[in-house]
């Protein structure tokens, strides 16, 4: 994929947040929507991460729960107003594999008329756990998103026919991988993912996480291709900590540089690849195994 990105890039970048304030926690009976409002990540984390990508030059998406429309808009807003995209994972954090066909549309359609009436158009969806389930991308091909980032590896186009409504047509394939994303340093359940990175079952620490995302980033640098990170709010807050943090922003600044790697949001990258769906035809493979 080296000679197929924007100005002659080699490889491509995807800079990803997930998760918003209590959706999750509420979603695992942790908390209640009467008692939200008052997130760390909404209150404190968004705001200095703004003013850090804003330094950095670095554009972002942001999955974000769709009932974060009704308890944080004006962080919502902001995201959009420094001009990062916002990208839908799921109304309240629901593992999509577990919903039905039905269920996935109701929940993607209701998400993605919450965040019109902001002014917020989606354009993708991350589902929480990383897999499809039974709509597969018919769901977000009849709600008219153009791409869908579940767990994976590549960049590519599905053009097949099937999920929900038989939805037709070509959507934009943007996978990550679990090597890639912060929780998977912590986990239990990821330990496998732990030996695929450092060839130890045992938790990886900050600069772990940094040394080997850095490690990753050189080698795309050389190799191209395609590479989304995904790092989580409260854990930028709890975890990784604002040194690791510029550490990694840093090393993303330094690329766009010489121009040896496109640093975009994730509508971009999927606009690019659907003008030009023939040379990402079998580009990308997801990932059917259950971490979560």
């Amino acid at each position: 994929m080296a000679t197929l990105w924007p100005g002659g890039a080699r490889g491509c970048i995807c800079l990803t947040f997930d998760n918003l304030g209590e959706a999750a926690e509420i979603e695992l009976g942790a908390s209640t929507e009467a008692d939200a409002g008052d997130h760390f990540t909404a209150t404190e984390v968004v705001p200095e991460l703004l003013d850090h990508l804003a330094e950095h030059k670095l554009p972002a998406t942001f999955f974000v729960e769709g009932l974060n429309t009704r308890l944080y808009p004006d962080t919502l807003k902001s995201i959009d107003t420094a001009g990062h995209e916002i990208a839908y994972h799921a109304w309240r954090h629901e593992d999509w594999r577990s919903l039905d066909a039905a269920e996935q549309t109701a929940n993607l359609e209701r998400g993605i008329a919450a965040f019109r009436e902001l002014g917020i158009e989606i354009s993708g969806l991350r589902p929480p756990g990383g897999a499809l389930g039974e709509g597969g991308t018919g769901v977000m091909r009849e709600a008219g998103l153009p791409y869908c980032s579940p767990a994976g590896a590549g960049a590519g186009v599905d053009a097949a026919r099937g999920g929900a409504g038989g939805a037709a047509g070509v959507i934009a394939l943007l996978p990550f991988q679990w090597r890639h994303v912060d929780a998977s340093c912590l986990l239990p359940p990821l330990a496998p993912v732990r030996e695929q990175m450092t060839g130890s079952p045992d938790p990886i620490d900050p600069a772990g996480f940094v040394d080997y995302l850095s490690s990753e980033i050189d080698r795309l640098r050389t190799e191209g291709g395609y590479l989304s990170i995904v790092l989580h709010l409260y854990l930028v807050h709890h975890w990784l900590g604002e040194e690791s943090l510029g550490h990694i922003l840093n090393k993303l600044s330094t690329p766009q540089v010489d121009g040896d790697l496109w640093i975009a949001p994730m509508r971009d990258v999927a606009s690019y690849i659907l003008e030009h769906p023939d040379a990402f035809i079998n580009g990308a493979v997801l990932d059917p195994t259950s971490w979560t």
